[in-house]
């Protein structure tokens, strides 16, 4: 794939510390054959890579980087300022100063230790509601909206040249793309430095609409800003209450119903598959002056984090490679573009 589409956008997975560490031969050659992006799954977030105030893990992540420079691939950062994976001295902290002191401390630390290393950063992960309003996060309690364009400024001067974006679910919702576009003109009047979209692909066979898809990557792009597609992988399972996007601390009861495929995925359902990822990469194409990475969210159906959510135990197919790591119809159909 890496190559197939190497002068339109990158093409990404998420790996994860078994991956970054190459305990597996096989999943290694495939990881460098096919992708010429990484982003790490979780290694990263605070709760893992600076769990108390003055302590830093960063063996994992510099493994990580290092993995990314010797296979030549564009390496991003995931991810500086959540809510969620959180490390717990951040949500004892109720005072507006202290907060701004704390974002500075991790957020420049973390970025310095990678200066001209890590080529882009998820600076801020899902600050965003369903309706476009700001996530009543412990960041926005104690220091307001300007949270925001602080912890931009203080990456970009952590290291000038990184690519900076927001990365959240759920961004083709009207409601909520509404909200992302002034989340990110707030940004620019107050003189933040951003350069792209993180768009969030967990998506489904139906939906969201190619239309959504659309409208996004262009009301993104009308911006001045790169759109990455950054966690992409399209569940094939029944869809719980009609959950969509990535909260996870949504999850439902496992019932039979909701994990049908336990045996193998019939035909019927793997040709719908392919064709659905065909058609997302080919809105891809059609806006490589805007697409600049497209990352899949694992590289393998066995890894896959919806085999667990948002039900557990359930046997998920949403990636390009099987749990055999055999590529499937819908590798084949992306090819074929």
């Amino acid at each position: 794939m890496k190559d197939r589409f190497e002068d339109h956008f990158y093409i990404g997975t998420a790996i994860n510390r078994n991956q970054i560490l190459e305990n597996d031969e096989s999943v290694n050659a495939l990881m460098v054959k096919e992708f010429n992006s990484i982003t790490p799954e979780n290694v990263m977030k605070s709760q893992n890579i600076h769990p108390e105030i003055g302590t830093y893990n960063f063996d994992l992540p510099d493994a990580y980087v290092a993995l990314g420079q010797k296979n030549g691939m564009y390496i991003q950062g995931h991810t500086l300022i959540w809510h969620s994976q959180l490390s717990s001295f951040f949500k004892e902290i109720n005072e507006k100063e202290e907060m701004q002191a704390a974002m500075q401390e991790h957020i420049s630390t973390i970025v310095e230790r990678y200066k001209g290393h890590i080529d882009g950063w998820d600076v801020v992960n899902e600050a965003l509601n369903e309706d476009g309003t700001l996530r009543e996060s412990v960041f926005l309690q104690t220091v307001g909206p300007e949270y925001l364009v602080q912890a931009f400024k203080i990456a970009e001067k952590a290291d000038p040249e990184a690519e900076l974006f927001y990365n959240d679910y759920n961004m083709c919702v009207p409601a909520k793309r509404e909200g992302a576009i002034k989340l990110i003109k707030m940004l620019q009047d107050g003189g933040a430095k951003i350069d792209g979209i993180g768009m969030q692909g967990h998506w489904h066979l139906n939906n969201p609409s190619l239309e959504e898809i659309e409208k996004s990557i262009v009301s993104y792009g009308e911006l001045g800003l790169k759109v990455a597609i950054t966690e992409l992988d399209i569940s094939v399972l029944p869809n719980p209450k009609n959950q969509n996007g990535a909260d996870i601390n949504q999850n439902f009861e496992a019932k039979e119903e909701l994990d049908p495929y336990t045996e193998g995925l019939p035909e019927e359902v793997q040709e719908a598959l392919a064709k659905r990822y065909a058609d997302i990469f080919a809105l891809f194409l059609k806006h490589d002056d805007i697409v600049s990475r497209v990352t899949f969210w694992g590289i393998s159906d066995k890894d896959t984090w919806l085999n667990n959510f948002p039900v557990r135990g359930r046997t998920n197919y949403p990636l390009l490679f099987d749990r055999e790591l055999n590529p499937k119809k819908a590798y084949s159909a992306i090819l074929k573009l």
